[in-house]
């Protein structure tokens, strides 16, 4: 049986957690948690780049995070569905990683797998709880269901300050060469928005939410349902 993790991170793509929170990874990897991303496919539909180079990137940018925990699902990308089928090897999933939080996209994107695979995580995360369910595996109640963004933000409720650690995100990002170098006009490459400064403008993003908490960098994040506190001070 794997060890738990205290934090699994689900991705429609290797580079979602990445974009959307790997600052935050960082900080936590760096304070000893065990920290886990799932990507739910290869990205095999990607204009540049081949499931080989994305997997070796992803393997590069989990060392760079200090990733305990990364694994592939397999299934189809621009074919993710909210079906039994698909639904059922996250929960297994979760079941064999344990965590005690779970992150997903946030339910508005302008890629359709990213609101497709925060709908996936949010069944599985229910399912994964339920004795009845897949009775071969041991139940598993995630604490928390935490909702990251990628490409776009809207209002977040937590912000999670980064700045000791945000060279370290901008460092997994640029991992991910066939990705975000721009087009080099051969035939193997074309532009995509991905590669035409978008690095640029997700540092841009997070500095902005920074300033909303007057730390330099910020990532933001949306919680599934009230954050219990005792105290505000």
């Amino acid at each position: 049986m794997s060890e738990a993790l205290d934090i699994l991170i689900f991705g429609a793509h290797p580079d979602d957690a990445e974009i959307g929170m790997g600052a935050t990874i960082a900080k936590h990897t760096a304070a000893g948690l065990r920290v886990g991303v799932c990507d739910l496919t290869r990205a095999e539909m990607s204009s540049n780049g081949t499931v080989e180079t994305r997997r070796d990137e992803a393997e590069e940018a989990s060392r760079i995070l200090g990733l305990a925990e990364r694994s592939v699902l397999g299934l189809p990308d621009r074919g993710l569905f909210v079906t039994q089928e698909q639904i059922d090897p996250i929960v297994k999933e979760i079941r064999r990683l344990r965590p005690k939080i779970v992150f997903a996209p946030y339910w508005q994107d302008r890629h359709p797998d990213h609101v497709t695979c925060s709908h996936l995580i949010k069944e599985a995360v229910f399912n994964a709880k339920l004795r009845r369910y897949m009775p071969d595996m041991e139940p598993v109640t995630v604490e928390k269901l935490v909702h990251y963004y990628i490409n776009d933000v809207y209002e977040p409720q937590l912000m999670v300050d980064v700045t000791e650690f945000y060279s370290i995100k901008m460092e997994a990002l640029k991992a991910y060469r066939t990705q975000f170098e721009p087009a080099d006009g051969t035939k193997d490459t074309v532009a995509t928005p991905i590669n035409q400064g978008y690095l640029e403008r997700v540092e841009a993003r997070d500095r902005v939410l920074g300033q909303q908490g007057n730390v330099r960098y910020a990532e933001g994040f949306v919680i599934s349902k009230p954050y219990p506190v005792s105290l505000f001070v």
